[in-house]
């Protein structure tokens, strides 16, 4: 499928409160699914529902972390969350990074992982940031293609950046200027 299909409603918006538990149940679910096919973003089995609700009410209380939500047709189905540098790092304050970001299976070819990581970098410009960085797994073909057509450039790999099914897991490392020009 290409694009949104004009029966479905979509938005992408960043959590500013507390998760309620209709939003914890969407986030659990659309995780799920993207864990068991291999998107996780650490994860390679799906872990008991408590371990993963108390990771995203733990991670949407971080004053560091913006979580941005993808929503289709009232449901949530993709996450990407925008971490800003530790009010100590003073040398590293104007780098932000992208992590955790997934689309659950059902929902993708939509425009939705794109509008949801591109939301999260205007927040990242607007806050200030000069620069973004982010890592990713070689396996993980579609989002490479989307950061580098987004002007994201690899500055370097690691061999054993993850272990999957005993096999490693080469590793790519991102940046991208925020500056004008």
């Amino acid at each position: 499928m290409s694009g949104i299909d004009d029966a479905e409603e979509f938005s992408v918006e960043r959590l500013r409160e507390k998760l309620d538990e209709d939003d914890l149940n969407e986030l659990y679910l659309a995780t799920v699914e993207a864990i068991k096919d291999g998107n996780g973003f650490g994860w390679l089995d799906e872990p008991p529902r408590g371990v993963l609700e108390a990771y995203w009410r733990g991670v949407a209380l971080m004053p560091e972390r913006e979580v941005w939500v993808a929503w289709l047709n009232g449901h949530i189905v993709g996450s990407i969350q925008l971490l800003h540098p530790s009010r100590h790092n003073q040398a590293q304050a104007h780098i932000a990074r992208l992590t955790t970001f997934f689309i659950a299976p059902h929902a993708r070819g939509r425009g939705l992982a794109k509008k949801l990581f591109l939301s999260a970098e205007e927040s990242a410009r607007a806050a200030g940031f000069r620069q973004l960085d982010l890592d990713v797994r070689e396996t993980q073909q579609v989002a490479i293609q989307m950061y580098e057509q987004t002007g994201y450039v690899r500055w370097a790999e690691r061999e054993d950046y993850a272990i999957v099914d005993d096999i490693p897991v080469r590793g790519f490392y991102y940046t991208k200027s925020l500056q004008d020009g």
